[in-house]
């Protein structure tokens, strides 16, 4: 079996477009993005009006222009995470160090966290305002709920990606071992008994007796 880091090969390889297009965080990843859009580009277009009783321009959410900052700023920032996301997912398989990819899907997972938070807290805020709204006939209130529906869709979309990078992080590494292992349990012998043939196999004991009498003393010989 193949080892693998966090959801992709070790090894690492070349970009395939098809298994890329075809990944769940992929779909996910352009839905958001497209969602994003949708909610920045409609409040920034038609988010501000000039109702009779007004002279400057305010947001359609009940004339809470902090709304309207809000949406618009979660919006842009969601788009730009869409885009940097996609881009490491696509260079995630070509990266062969672990502790790499720990890092990128670590910041995936925080970032869609956050954004899930950040996308329900404006189809909060988006709601609660509209429905204090008093006078919405000079109010294009299509545009309206279109901003709070596809903040609610982002909710979800996000929502999924934040699953998707924990089912990531949680697969971590497996079939393979960072830690090298030196296959040798210790230092050979620099020559082993069995090297040169007919070598003996043990050590053998001097002929001479280890019960000899001292050097110094003279023992006469015998006839």
């Amino acid at each position: 079996m193949q080892a693998s880091a966090y959801g992709a090969s070790l090894a690492g390889g070349a970009f395939d477009t098809e298994s890329f297009v075809k990944q769940p965080q992929t779909i996910l990843r352009f839905l958001s993005w497209i969602f994003s859009i949708v909610v920045f580009a409609t409040i920034t277009a038609e988010g501000y009006v000039n109702p009779n009783t007004e002279s400057d321009l305010v947001c359609m959410f009940n004339g809470n222009n902090s709304a309207c900052s809000y949406g618009v700023a979660v919006g842009v920032l969601a788009f730009l995470a869409c885009v940097l996301f996609l881009l490491l997912d696509a260079y995630l398989p070509q990266i062969s160090n672990a502790k790499e990819r720990k890092y990128i899907v670590t910041a995936d997972l925080g970032v869609s966290g956050v954004w899930t938070f950040l996308w329900f807290v404006c189809f909060c805020v988006l709601t609660n305002q509209w429905n204090r709204t008093a006078d919405s006939t000079a109010i294009p209130a299509d545009a309206a709920r279109a901003v709070i529906a596809f903040s609610f869709f982002s909710t979800f979309s996000w929502g999924l990606l934040t699953y998707l990078a924990y089912s990531r992080y949680s697969q971590g590494i497996s079939d393979f071992d960072l830690e090298y292992k030196d296959p040798a349990p210790g230092p050979a012998a620099p020559y082993p008994p069995d090297q040169f043939p007919g070598a003996p196999s043990s050590y053998q004991q001097s002929p001479f007796s280890q019960n000899q009498e001292q050097p110094g003393e003279y023992q006469p010989p015998t006839y």
